[in-house]
């Protein structure tokens, strides 16, 4: 009987690993790599980071508008560069009400070095792929940290701007809310939290945060003078095209000064201050204000965990040729 049992045992200790090795190898299928390209186009990153930084030194709006696109991407559909598409029945994934506000600079940005890179590596890189490097080096160029890119993305092939309501954050989200739909894309509220800091490079129209302005009473979470200011830069007539930086202190670099705004009662958003103001967040949000390495570690592991949301790999979607439209 003994013999039996350890003839048993060895029979479910092979399955377990046969099992194993078949997970390691599903799950390797399809996953990013950061050498994707080293044989295929070995000078992928230089010739983005040329168009980038060219880019840069025209309109800083640039870093914040490429930052914004990667994010509203990586959203919607998964990181597939769906948000580029442009449809002469204004109905693609950019034509969304909560994609109005994103800046034609970061669109540009990536049109353009998709056209560099074509050049030397023709059908071979694809535009989600030239999205997240061109993020990455526009945090760089902010004064935020790298980290090495993944890549191996190709491009979706869905761009509507009927599925984008309902999956992006909404400024009068609260920290449920914000918890719900990151979680439902794999981040944890740290990545949350970390992630939120880009807004130090962000701007607003003043309809997303008006409501907290010129309501009776103002909201308290506000600081008095910052409300004020606000209300300067936004009276109740303005011109609907105009931003505002949602950093007041640091709107050009990429630091951890949004979290010392926070606590300062300057967080634009109703999503932004109540981080602050919700126990569970605030010690995240207190470590980043005084910690800018911790800020910035963090950062990086939620980038790359972005990075990774819902995308197509394999034989899935395609590598588009131009950017803004499907190949068929």
């Amino acid at each position: 009987m003994k013999l039996k049992g350890r003839n048993k045992m060895e029979v479910l200790r092979r399955w377990l690993i046969i099992s194993m090795v078949l997970m390691i190898v599903q799950i390797g299928e399809g996953q990013l790599s950061e050498d994707f390209y080293a044989n295929s186009c070995p000078n992928l990153e230089s010739i983005v980071s040329q168009q980038v930084s060219t880019k840069f030194s025209q309109p800083f709006v640039t870093v914040r508008a490429t930052l914004c696109l990667f994010f509203h991407d990586c959203f919607v559909e998964g990181c597939d560069a769906s948000v580029l598409i442009s449809s002469p029945n204004g109905d693609a994934e950019k034509d969304a009400q909560d994609n109005l506000s994103l800046a034609g600079d970061g669109f540009d940005t990536v049109i353009k070095a998709k056209q560099a890179v074509e050049t030397l590596c023709p059908g071979v890189v694809s535009c989600a792929d030239i999205l997240a490097l061109a993020t990455r080096d526009a945090v760089v160029l902010a004064g935020g940290p790298s980290w090495e890119v993944e890549l191996g993305r190709r491009d979706g092939l869905l761009s509507q701007a009927s599925r984008v309501a309902g999956n992006l954050p909404e400024p009068d989200f609260n920290l449920v809310q914000l918890n719900t739909m990151f979680v439902r894309n794999g981040l944890t509220q740290l990545d949350m939290i970390a992630l939120s800091g880009a807004h130090t490079l962000g701007f607003s129209h003043c309809d997303r945060f008006s409501n907290r302005i010129y309501s009776s009473p103002i909201d308290p979470t506000l600081d008095p003078g910052y409300a004020q200011q606000l209300m300067q830069a936004c009276p109740q007539d303005v011109d609907p095209s105009i931003a505002i930086n949602v950093d007041p202190e640091t709107p050009r670099t990429f630091d951890n000064v949004y979290y010392q705004n926070l606590i300062a009662g300057k967080g634009l958003f109703t999503s932004d201050q109540v981080l602050e103001t919700n126990p569970d967040s605030e010690p995240t949000v207190s470590d980043f204000a005084t910690n800018p390495g911790n800020f910035n570690a963090a950062f990086i592991t939620a980038m790359r965990k972005l990075g990774r949301v819902r995308v197509k790999t394999g034989n899935e979607g395609e590598i588009r040729l131009d950017c803004t439209a499907f190949n068929s």
